[in-house]
């Protein structure tokens, strides 16, 4: 069963979908929406990130004992994707559009390459080493909804 990786995936492109509403905000030089979506965009993407970090991640290294594998890797892409994150919201709050449509290119370019490693191999890889994939899924939307 493929519970982890559907889940996932899915949180991916709401992500995504928020984020398409980001950048449409910025080109069109509406600092307030872009203010409100990022702020959106970035809740339910530190939630995201949250999800992996604090609940499947432990899980996946508990089950396999491998710390230094695919969720390592995760985790140093996931300080660089906060890193953008920090950047972007000082163009947004200094109204620096070029600044902030380039570093908002590079962050969609991080994302889709991280996601498609997660959702190619540690999903999958998660979803048959786990052996309660359906505990590992209530706590990790507990902690979405905290």
């Amino acid at each position: 069963m493929q519970i982890i990786s559907q889940y996932m995936q899915q949180n991916h492109r709401e992500c995504d979908e928020l984020f398409v509403h980001v950048e449409a905000s910025a080109s069109d030089g509406n600092w307030a929406d872009t203010a409100s979506h990022f702020e959106s965009f970035n809740k339910l993407l530190e939630q995201h990130l949250n999800m992996e970090e604090q609940v499947l991640f432990p899980a996946f290294e508990t089950e396999t004992g491998h710390t230094q594998g695919p969720t390592a890797v995760m985790r140093m892409e996931h300080e660089q994707i906060r890193g953008l994150i920090a950047e972007l919201k000082t163009c947004y709050e200094n109204q620096d559009s070029q600044r902030f449509l380039g570093l908002s290119e590079s962050l969609m370019m991080l994302i889709q390459q991280h996601n498609m490693k997660e959702e190619q191999m540690l999903y999958p890889m998660t979803d048959q080493a786990l052996s309660d994939t359906a505990a590992v899924l209530a706590d990790m939307q507990a902690l979405g909804e905290a």
